[in-house]
């Protein structure tokens, strides 16, 4: 059951960044490359792939990669960044709303699910730290390349709009909850194990 979850789950999460890709392609007013560019410096299409690529894998092998938990984390915080400080922003419609409702609400919530039901690794506060070189080397990516293109991914980290020691302050408390994920991640699934 758990492998044919895993595959249910890439093949979700494949379905929604390739018709993401589709759609951003589709309504682009920009070059193909710079459209492709920016299709990959979203926080959400990156964490989906991860995801799509992890459980993927997951789906064919009988041992764990190890990597369930923080990739719960990420796709956890897409959905709760999403729900809390964008969804107000725009109003898709069309498939646009279903592949919106997929990457940031159905997604995170069963793969929530799926780590509370099926997350056997050992896990301890320890490795919070590499679990944190992602979002950190996402941000300072965003930031460098925001500076020289003037495209930033979210409204929060736009500099041009907020000015840099904002952003610093914006990403700053973004990092503080992505800790505070990780530590509860960590709890609960030490807790599962009493």
């Amino acid at each position: 059951m758990k492998q044919k979850l895993a595959l249910f789950l890439a093949i979700l999460g494949w379905m929604a960044v390739i018709l993401q890709f589709y759609l951003m392609m589709e309504t682009s007013t920009i070059t193909r490359l710079e459209s492709v560019i920016r299709f990959f410096s979203y926080f959400t299409i990156l964490s989906n792939l991860i995801l799509a690529i992890s459980f993927l894998i997951q789906a064919f092998q009988k041992e764990t990669i190890g990597i369930l938990t923080p990739i719960t984390v990420y796709i956890t915080i897409v959905g709760l960044v999403y729900q809390i400080l964008l969804r107000h922003t725009w109003s898709p419609t069309g498939l646009q709303m279903i592949v919106d409702e997929l990457l940031h609400s159905i997604i995170p919530g069963l793969v929530i699910i799926y780590w509370f039901v099926y997350e056997d690794d050992e896990i301890s506060y320890n490795q919070i730290p590499k679990w944190l070189i992602f979002p950190l080397v996402y941000l300072f990516y965003i930031l460098i390349r925001g500076h020289y293109s003037g495209f930033y991914p979210y409204p929060f980290v736009d500099v041009s709009k907020f000015g840099l020691n904002q952003v610093f302050i914006n990403s700053g408390l973004l990092i503080v909850v992505f800790i505070l994920f990780c530590v509860l991640f960590v709890w609960i699934r030490n807790r599962n194990l009493k």
